[in-house]
């Protein structure tokens, strides 16, 4: 049975290893996604453990929201799960823009609610931020729903070091879900130390970099989707990254286990962050996620990852 860890200052527990779902119903994410496929890997994930999960009106939109309410609803184990959304997308076609104001977020969330089919959501994210709503006045919308119970805990994603300490002047903030990898570690300057200090669990996102942390590529792999323009999958970079993830693998070999996993475990080494949210497609890559729970690093090991990414 795998120890339950608290969600920073919230009442939410949960197993360190939850589901990032925007490839569940993300159809104007990633294409030739299968509902059934998605609903199949949620079943799979409840019933193997995996209590907390992550989504986002985004990821469809609404689609993956539906997809998961449809799945908690057929289990009975509402009462058992952390679930979270994320609101403050308004679509235009295919153009997006953002709306923080408490009459919008009030709105998005009833929504929000009928799509997962439950009368309250466990923790709720602000998305993005947006150019008008005073992000105190935002945060404090949230708190209102709080009170009514129909959230349990406040989150903000995508918020500059200095929204988030305006949104936070009240201490109303719980969570802070951002980009975080050990290739990009920009994070650990400022609002890493920062949510420590204020008690914020952070969450990351990208935390395999498109699989590069996965150990899935070498220096001939090819690609044509979004990964052929990211900084990581350039030229000598790409090669740079690949070498370190080879050290890497000389751990995980040395524990039977993937490179994901190790990278994985490291993450939750790591002060504010309690809780991991790798993506997952299919009950396979839960199955492997999963496998994180069976990792120990050692404080020599951690320090050498650490050392590998800081060169």
């Amino acid at each position: 049975m795998t120890e339950k860890v608290q969600i920073g200052k919230t009442d939410l527990y949960v197993n360190p290893v939850g589901i990032g779902t925007n490839k569940i119903g993300g159809h104007n994410l990633f294409p030739n996604l299968n509902n059934e496929q998605g609903k199949d890997t949620v079943r799979f994930a409840i019933n193997n453990g995996v209590d907390f999960i992550d989504t986002a009106y985004l990821y469809g939109p609404g689609y993956s929201e539906e997809l998961i309410g449809e799945v908690v609803q057929e289990t009975g184990k509402r009462s058992d799960l952390v679930i979270a959304t994320k609101v403050s997308p308004i679509f235009n076609g295919n153009e997006m823009s953002h709306d923080n104001s408490p009459a919008f977020l009030k709105e998005e969330v009833e929504k929000s609610l009928k799509r997962l089919k439950t009368d309250y959501i466990d923790l709720l994210y602000i998305h993005y931020p947006d150019e008008n709503t005073p992000k105190d006045e935002a945060v404090g919308a949230l708190k209102a729903l709080k009170d009514e119970g129909k959230i349990r805990a406040i989150g903000l994603s995508n918020f500059s070091m200095d929204q988030l300490k305006e949104a936070n002047k009240d201490g109303y903030v719980d969570v802070y879900q951002g980009e975080y990898s050990l290739l990009n570690r920009e994070a650990e300057k400022e609002l890493l130390p920062y949510a420590l200090e204020q008690n914020i669990s952070f969450v990351q996102f990208f935390p395999l970099v498109a699989g590069l942390l996965a150990g899935k590529y070498n220096k001939d792999s090819k690609f044509d989707d979004l990964r052929a323009g990211l900084p990581y999958f350039q030229g000598e970079t790409f090669k740079n990254n690949l070498e370190k993830v080879e050290q890497i693998r000389n751990i995980a070999n040395g524990k039977d286990t993937d490179v994901a996993n190790i990278v994985l475990a490291w993450y939750l080494t790591r002060g504010a962050i309690d809780v991991i949210i790798p993506g997952a497609k299919n009950p396979d890559q839960v199955q492997s996620n999963l496998k994180t729970l069976d990792v120990t690093l050692t404080n020599e090991e951690i320090e050498t990852i650490d050392r590998i990414f800081k060169s």
